[in-house]
């Protein structure tokens, strides 16, 4: 064979090694992605499932803040039926804030703060509080990793073609980004 016939196909094999292993590491980082998802979406159910329990152990101790545990039951239903990373975002961001004022008027009972349960719960919800926030913490970083892939060039024109976009992160409330206002 000739020489010069070998030096087209050896660049179209090589082009199509690259095009196949840049594919594979594309839907690899995406799988990793939705892996990541999984996790924050186990441990939000978690939550999840842990506030009805802590809603019955408050109930008896602040019979006058109806409004709180309303809020958060709906914070609550609002986090179980979104569906989107930016809607459990949203639901999610809702749900803590709802919380965090359940925590802060339970603090005007102290009975309710000795009780064991609720001391309990709040242990249980710490726990799943730190889980949901390192699951973000993953879930971004491989956000960033396949975001970055798909923008880089030569990678930009494959994933492209290969209907590969960018995914959302998972962010942290306007609130959350405040910084603490301490009085004494």
């Amino acid at each position: 064979m000739n020489f010069a016939l070998w030096i087209p196909i050896g660049a179209v094999i090589i082009i199509a090694l690259f095009v196949w292993s840049l594919y594979n590491s594309l839907v690899t980082a995406r799988v990793r992605i939705r892996e990541a998802w999984s996790g924050i979406d186990v441990q939000l159910k978690r939550r999840a499932d842990l506030i009805p329990n802590l809603i019955e152990a408050v109930k008896g101790y602040v019979k006058h803040e109806k409004t709180v545990l309303e809020n958060v039951t709906k914070a609550r239903t609002a986090a179980l039926n979104a569906k989107s990373v930016g809607q459990k975002e949203q639901a999610d961001n809702m749900l803590t804030g709802a919380l965090k004022t359940l925590f802060a008027v339970s603090e005007n009972y102290p009975k309710l703060q000795a009780s064991a349960n609720f001391k309990q719960l709040q242990e249980e919800l710490s726990d799943v509080e730190e889980k949901i926030a390192y699951s973000r913490q993953f879930y971004n970083s491989n956000v960033m990793d396949f975001n970055t892939k798909i923008q880089i060039f030569p990678n930009n024109l494959i994933a492209g073609n290969f209907g590969f976009k960018r995914q959302e992160f998972f962010e942290a409330d306007q609130s959350e980004r405040e910084n603490v206002k301490v009085k004494f």
